[in-house]
Formats: C-alpha cells, sequence, structure tokens
C-alpha cells in the first residue's frame, strides 16, 4: 500500500463508500475500514433488503440541534438522485410503505454497487485496518495505522456513531473530533426499542397492532410490536429518538377505529357478551386479556357489554386511546438503528461538511449531529453528506 495519499476516508459504510467515487475525481483516494468487509450495516439493513431512502425525505424528517444544518445537503442530493443512480446500476426495487424503498432481492446489490463504483472511480479500498493515531502536519495529517504510517490531504470522518456495537460500532469519530477542538453533542441510543421492569409484557410478546403513538415533541402512526423485554415496533422506534428518561409515552391502541361508535352498536346485537369478548373483535385477544388484569382495579371487563352505560364506555375507550406508559429504559446501543447526537455542526460547514477551524478534516454520515427518522432517511443523510464532502474535496 502506497503511504502519500490525497484523501484518506476512515470507514467503509454507507458514507465512507459513497464519498470516495467524488473525492477520487482529486486524487488518489483511499476507504479504510477495521471491519473485514465494506458496508456490514447496509448488508443487515432492511431485513437483508435495505431501505436505501425514502420517496419523502425532507428536513423535517431529521433530528439535529441545529434544525437548518442538513438541509443543504439534503436539498444538492435528493433521494431522487440516488434512485436515478440504483436505477441505473439494474437495481429493483419496490416501496414498503410511507415512502420507504427496498432492494426486490438483496441489500448487497447496494453494496456492491458502491464498491464498483469507488473501482472505477480509482479509488482504493483497505479493510481489516485500524487507525490509532490521527495528527495535523504540514499540508494534511498523519495516520498511524496497523499496516502501517500514511499521510493524506484531506481526512474524511465516515466511522458512523455507536449503534450496534457487535458490528464494530465505536465513537472513534468523536474522539477524532475532540482532538481537533470539536463539540460533541451528548450520544444516545435512538430508534430503539423501550424496556420495562418484571417481563412487564412479556405474555404479549408478538402481539402487534398499528397505533398512534406520541409525548409533547413528536406523534406517529404506525405499527407497535410487544416484547419480552417491553415495547418496539416501528411506532415506538420512531418515538424513542424524542423520549427522554422518566417521561410516559402516550398511545392510541384504537387509533381510526371508532370503537365507541362500534361497542355502543355490539352492545345492542351481542349484549350479552362479556365487554373483553367483544373488545376481542377489534384488538389482540391477547392484549384484550392482558388489560382485563392490569385495568381491573378500573374496570370489569367480564362484565356483560348490555350493562355498560355510554358513560363507562366512553372511560373506558378513553383510558384505550391514550394509554400512558413509562418505560424503564430502552435497549441501547445493542439493537439502536441509529445514534443521537455526536459532532456538534456548529463547527462543520453544512455545504461541505467540512471542520471551520481545521481545514482538510471533514465529518459525514451518523457521526454527525442529523438523525433521521425510521424509513430509508439515515441512509439518505449518508449520501447527501457523503456527495457534500466528496464535491468539495473534488472542487478545491
Amino acid at each position: 500500500m502506497k503511504t502519500n495519499w490525497h484523501t484518506i476516508i476512515i470507514g467503509a459504510g454507507a458514507a465512507g463508500l459513497f464519498a470516495a467515487p467524488y473525492a477520487a475525481k482529486a486524487g488518489a483516494t483511499l476507504v479504510i475500514d477495521h471491519a473485514k468487509k465494506p458496508g456490514e450495516k447496509i448488508r443487515i439493513s432492511g431485513g437483508g433488503r435495505c431501505n436505501f431512502t425514502n420517496m419523502y425525505a425532507e428536513p423535517k424528517n431529521f433530528l439535529s440541534q441545529n434544525p437548518h444544518f442538513h438541509k443543504s445537503a439534503l436539498a444538492r442530493f435528493t433521494q431522487w438522485n440516488f434512485i436515478e443512480m440504483v436505477d441505473q446500476a439494474g437495481i429493483k426495487w419496490h416501496e414498503k410503505t410511507l415512502g420507504q424503498l427496498f432492494c426486490d432481492e438483496k441489500s448487497t446489490q447496494i453494496v456492491e454497487m458502491l464498491t464498483s463504483r469507488l473501482r472505477d472511480a480509482g479509488a482504493e479500498l483497505a479493510l481489516s485496518t485500524s487507525v490509532t493515531k490521527v495528527t495535523r502536519i504540514d499540508g494534511g495529517f498523519a495516520l498511524e495505522a496497523s499496516h502501517g504510517p500514511l499521510t493524506c490531504q484531506n481526512l474524511v470522518l465516515a466511522t458512523g456513531g455507536k449503534s450496534i456495537p457487535k458490528m464494530g460500532a465505536t465513537g472513534f469519530a468523536y474522539d477524532i473530533a475532540r482532538q481537533f477542538g470539536h463539540q460533541i453533542i451528548d450520544t444516545n441510543a435512538g430508534l430503539v426499542p423501550f424496556t420495562f421492569p418484571d417481563g412487564r409484557f412479556s405474555a404479549l410478546s408478538g402481539v402487534s397492532l398499528p397505533v398512534r403513538v406520541w409525548n409533547s415533541r413528536a406523534s406517529f402512526e404506525e405499527a407497535l410490536l410487544f416484547t419480552h423485554r417491553g415495547l418496539s415496533g416501528p411506532a415506538i422506534l420512531q418515538i424513542s429518538s424524542y423520549w427522554q428518561m422518566g417521561e410516559p409515552v402516550h398511545i392510541d391502541l384504537t387509533h381510526n377505529m371508532g370503537l365507541l361508535e362500534k361497542m355502543r352498536a355490539q352492545r345492542q346485537s351481542a349484549g350479552r357478551h362479556q365487554l373483553s369478548t367483544e373488545l376481542a373483535r377489534h384488538l389482540p385477544a391477547r392484549l384484550v386479556e392482558h388489560l382485563t388484569t392490569e385495568w381491573a382495579d378500573q374496570f370489569d371487563l367480564t362484565q356483560r357489554l348490555a350493562d355498560q352505560s355510554d358513560a363507562a364506555l366512553e372511560a373506558l375507550i378513553g383510558r384505550m386511546s391514550d394509554w400512558q406508559l413509562t418505560p424503564s429504559g430502552t435497549e441501547g446501543y445493542r439493537t439502536a438503528e441509529v445514534t443521537l447526537g455526536g459532532v456538534s455542526t456548529e463547527g462543520l460547514d453544512s455545504k461541505s461538511m467540512m471542520s471551520k477551524t481545521v481545514p482538510g478534516l471533514y465529518f459525514i454520515g451518523e457521526c454527525v449531529d442529523v438523525t433521521g427518522w425510521l424509513g430509508g432517511f439515515n441512509f439518505q443523510w449518508a449520501w447527501a453528506s457523503a456527495h457534500a464532502a466528496g464535491q468539495h474535496i473534488a472542487q478545491s
């Protein structure tokens, strides 16, 4: 391996692989990763089919302490730009739901597309290679790597966040950022299941239903899934990015169901049946059984439906439409899809992703304090931020 490079990109994930062909237009470019294979998070994403972007991606779908920072990159490389690349590569895709786009076949097609673009541009890829030290030198940077010393004019950090450590995730980008005087916004697990003590919902494990879930900062209408540890499913993962320890989440089990009117009608036609029996016509039976026990001090769901007054039904449905639950925590980085927080955008140029104080130093992808919703938005941020940095390197 040669030792002197125009650009070195640390991280062979979505952002790092995508930035390389652009940077290579300006000079010799090397992508380094400690993993044995490139794009491992791409490979496992979307159940092995990679939710590579979202048709409706726009700035409002992202969290950051600076809600305007990501607008520039997202506007200059949109979801339609990436879709065009996918089409040109001959990769067939489909919309699953809510604008989420997946490969028809397998996620490795996206990895192959990215690595092919990298090779065609003349960039090189060094896997199973760790970087232990980075220092500033005249005209660039010096790196101590497991395969020997390296130097470069431009250094791009694309090492991701702390989510899914079993895939090799580390806080390396944060360490380098701090070393060069950048602020780090406190990091937390995002898009992550909630946990509850004492196996509260273990008997409901596997039960799923559409809900609306909300708190004072956000609201989502998607599916909820009960697990042995607590709550998961798209609706829960989404609200988890807006949740703070100790606060409740609100769940509407009856969303768009018109359950009160239906129960009133059933009171006329099936009044002799137990309230729980009639509720189970609209909600999962195991969930109704659970609520029969958990809410026994307030509602007797074993009574006949005919014995329920309008006020009693309104009180019950009101509770079901605003079930307040306070998680004990989350499953943490172990299962989190993304990392909230990261390198503060205050120290980065929004058009280039380059450090405002250290010329030639770039941060892209998940390591930056920009986090997308569930559904392909985080991949779109990887493509857009990588494009911004790569184009700036190519043009400077």
